[in-house]
């Protein structure tokens, strides 16, 4: 039993050391480009492009072609050999051939138009123009502002008339609604990369505990 869980903790730190140290290579980059951190960047992309590999046949190709032809739906090996002439485009003899299924694919798509159409269109415009409840509350307030903001964002847009009078400084109160919009998308993102760094240090602290505690306790 001792043994079994020295192993598994000798386990977890080999786990724990490897992303500590490719941590240590990917912060290297803030001295400059080196091979270490291209090791790491290279590691990072190929582990990701074969996670989600896997991914697409598990939770694609297998649930949608593979059982369903397997369960008698053999009309479903259409859409397979659409999506196999599609790897056709890599041939310079025979690219024309995935022509077919692009076709086809982008025609289909005429189907998600509506759908597209009330999700990010009639649902964005609804929500929009909904008020809340109450009249003079905060929340009629910051409705009011958001309609307002949406359509001056709109008339900044509306390049058929010049920018002046009324019009003008309506279309400005436009562009600060829009900076004010990018400016807090930028700070999101940045925020989220914040926690990522932090969340990576405390990953390096938390290694040092396990590094103490493996060989001195």
């Amino acid at each position: 039993m001792h043994e079994t869980i020295q192993d598994s903790a000798t386990v977890t730190l080999l786990w724990t050391t490897l992303g500590a140290l490719l941590t240590v290579a990917t912060f290297s980059f803030l001295y400059r480009d080196n091979p270490i951190y291209k090791v790491a960047e290279h590691l990072v992309v190929g582990v990701g492009a074969g996670y989600f590999l896997v991914l697409l046949v598990y939770t694609t190709l297998k649930p949608k072609l593979f059982d369903a032809l397997a369960e008698g739906h053999l009309w479903y090996i259409i859409p397979g050999v659409l999506g196999v002439l599609m790897w056709l485009r890599f041939s310079r003899k025979l690219s024309w051939i995935s022509r077919y299924s692009i076709a086809f694919y982008i025609g289909t798509s005429g189907v998600s138009i509506p759908l597209y159409m009330y999700n990010n269109v009639n649902r964005q415009v609804s929500s929009t123009l909904d008020l809340g409840m109450g009249f003079g509350s905060l929340t009629e307030v910051w409705g009011i502002l958001i309609v307002l903001g949406t359509l001056a964002g709109l008339v900044y847009f509306f390049f058929s008339k010049a920018h002046k009078g009324a019009f003008g400084g309506f279309a400005k109160f436009g562009i600060l609604v829009l900076m004010i919009g990018f400016g807090a998308s930028f700070g999101y993102t940045v925020m989220a990369r914040i926690s990522l760094f932090v969340q990576r240090i405390a990953e390096l602290e938390d290694w040092g505990a396990m590094l103490i505690a493996y060989f001195f306790s």
